[in-house]
């Protein structure tokens, strides 16, 4: 007895006549599905973009900064200087951004004159990794000509460790801005103002730095100090 197809004039067999029926079938469905999760998308609403604050106040552990997220910058910074023991050590610590707060980044300091200066300074917070740490956040990195940071900048931030052998400094640091904005969207610092409280003498020391390469050293700085008692 000869077996013939159920599929006339074809000689395909069944198998494989109903793979092409399932197949078409699934992807009838799959396209169904892909055009109601694109309507569904359209209809969503629109994502707004994150308004940036002219200044906000962020206090931690370590300073209490005013920070501006439409310069990308620290307007004033303010830290305590105490005699801390070196604990720990920055290692390869690097800095990071800050999940609620619109800051500069890594793009901004991205092969040019600028450091990544740390305003309350990384070495008079090596008591704790925590401490430490903290000082590597982007809220605490201004903009800083690199001949700056590491020359007359580190030689003052050297003196107030030996100054806070004695006693507290209260050490606030104000930044000052030009109209220079890198590409990138960070406003570029054009001075910045060291003023330094000792609390036991009830003084101050003021230090007012063009944010460029240095021609004297750091004492020449020295400015009066105009402060509110």
């Amino acid at each position: 007895m000869i077996k013939t197809s159920i599929y006339k004039n074809t000689t395909k067999p069944v198998y494989y006549m109903l793979s092409n029926t399932i197949v078409r079938s699934y992807l009838t469905c799959l396209l169904v599905f892909t055009l109601s999760c694109s309507k569904a998308q359209d209809l969503r609403e629109p994502t707004t973009p994150k308004e940036l604050r002219e200044e906000v106040t962020i206090d931690n552990n370590v300073f209490t900064v005013i920070y501006s997220e439409t310069k990308e910058q620290p307007l004033e910074l303010t830290y305590r200087s105490s005699n801390r023991p070196k604990n720990v050590d920055r290692g390869s610590m690097n800095f990071y951004t800050e999940d609620d707060y619109h800051t500069s980044d890594n793009a901004d300091y991205y092969k040019n004159v600028w450091d990544k200066g740390h305003l309350a300074p990384a070495a008079t917070f090596s008591d704790s990794r925590e401490n430490l740490k903290q000082t590597f956040s982007y809220l605490n990195s201004a903009l800083q000509n690199q001949y700056l940071n590491r020359g007359a900048w580190r030689l003052l931030e050297e003196q107030e460790r030996r100054w806070d052998d004695t006693q507290e400094l209260i050490i606030t640091v104000f930044i000052e801005f030009s109209d220079s904005i890198l590409p990138t969207g960070a406003n570029i610092p054009s001075y910045f103002t060291k003023q330094i409280y000792f609390t036991d003498d009830n003084e101050y020391k003021c230090y007012y730095f063009p944010n460029e390469r240095p021609e004297k050293d750091w004492e020449e700085y020295l400015i009066e100090c105009n402060h509110d008692d």
